[in-house]
């Protein structure tokens, strides 16, 4: 994938969601959008030639409890839906994701519709899925 089939993915969605002047990504290869109560971020890795996408799960004010991450990674291995990402947990702003990348630029509407799933995944991890892994770790 180039950067500029990057940028034109991610204008692709941006314009779906209402901002049809959107830059897509800005020259540091970040972007991003919020969909109701979902948050995605676009990250460009020119390295790699690659597009991640990341779908906000949730953002904790400190670093995670002993047995948080692993719980949602246990959720993954049962085969919770992840809308076709896996469980990514960013130290550095302490958030995690249900992240998916590209190396190949898919068509336009098979991208909308992939981050539109990514999204709503995200949003059943925020809610069903947070509750059930702090319940069970918290109750040790």
């Amino acid at each position: 994938m180039t950067r500029d089939e990057a940028v034109r993915l991610a204008q692709a969605l941006l314009a779906e969601t209402g901002q049809p002047q959107s830059v897509g990504l800005n020259p540091q290869g970040f972007g991003g959008v919020a969909i109701e109560n979902a948050q995605l971020y676009f990250e460009w890795h020119d390295p790699e030639q690659a597009l991640e996408c990341s779908a906000l799960i949730h953002k904790f004010r400190e670093t995670p409890k002993p047995g948080i991450l692993e719980g949602f990674q246990q959720e993954e291995k049962a085969g919770t839906d992840t809308g076709g990402g896996t469980v990514d947990y960013e130290s550095e702003n302490k958030s995690l994701f249900l992240s998916r990348t590209f190396t190949q630029a898919p068509p336009n509407t098979i991208f909308v519709a992939e981050m539109k799933r990514l999204m709503r995944a995200s949003l059943v991890w925020h809610g069903e899925v947070l509750d059930r892994v702090a319940s069970s770790v918290f109750k040790r």
